[in-house]
């Protein structure tokens, strides 16, 4: 019997960039509906869980059940992130994998989904999981809202960072700069990916890992996943070819209704 798969999708409301951005209309359905309707074209997975902790949110997926059928629940107003209103919704579950799309994606890969669930289905030693694509500019390159990602010869992270790793150190002696090095020599951007932030993790992984103190790392660079690390735990990479399309401003979500 195959282990049972569910995606869940954090949802919050609140947003600075762009206020009510789960419920934002693309194409006639808000953006939490849309990321929805991909995690269930994966045939691996069972439920789809919207994860809100707003009535309008869930109000909004209630309303629109009738087209576009997918699960919501309501969780603690409380919780500091997305993987604490994760693990809250995985506790009452019996499934053994634990997808989390990020809601801010709505043109996310089937495919790109499939291939993080993989290496958990073919190997029971693997707990985490997430993906990676390619940088494909010096810009996103020392941009620290792109999370870079380095792995070992097995692929599994050594470390996630919000400044360029590995440092190309004799590049920038050269040429003085990070961004003149790139410039002189743009071939060094295949040393380079770009952590795509989506994960999947066996339940029971996920229920201790929301449970683990903050960790130094984690706090330095402000991301959650060098927790895992510190804690000595392994993260498996993927490379995907989908490039991600988050919609984190307004210039965004243009793009994207554009796009549908």
């Amino acid at each position: 019997m195959k282990p049972g798969v569910v995606a869940i999708i954090p949802a919050r409301y609140a947003s600075t960039r762009l206020p009510g951005k789960p419920l934002v209309d693309i194409a006639g359905k808000p953006m939490i509906v849309r990321v929805a309707e991909r995690a269930r074209e994966v045939a691996a997975i069972r439920r789809v869980i919207i994860a809100t902790d707003d009535q309008r949110v869930f109000d909004a997926v209630v309303a629109l059940n009738h087209d576009a059928p997918v699960e919501v629940m309501m969780t603690s107003p409380d919780h500091l992130t997305g993987t604490d209103r994760l693990a809250e919704v995985a506790a009452t579950l019996d499934a053994e994998i634990i997808v989390n799309v990020q809601g801010d994606e709505p043109l996310i890969e089937p495919a790109t989904i499939e291939a993080a669930i993989a290496p958990l289905l073919a190997d029971a030693s693997i707990v985490m999981c997430t993906t990676s694509e390619p940088i494909e500019s010096a810009a996103d390159l020392v941009n620290p809202n792109v999370v870079k990602v380095v792995t070992d010869g097995e692929g599994f992270a050594l470390y996630f960072s919000r400044n360029p790793i590995p440092f190309p150190r004799a590049a920038v002696q050269a040429h003085g700069s990070i961004e003149a090095a790139f410039a002189a020599n743009p071939e060094l951007l295949k040393l380079y990916s770009k952590h795509t932030g989506m994960y999947v993790y066996r339940r029971d992984f996920l229920l201790r890992y929301a449970k683990l103190p903050p960790t130094p790392l984690e706090q330095a660079e402000l991301l959650e996943q060098l927790r895992a690390l510190e804690h000595g735990y392994r993260i498996k990479v993927v490379k995907v070819d989908h490039r991600s399309i988050g919609v984190d401003t307004p210039e965004d979500l243009e793009r994207v209704r554009r796009m549908f």
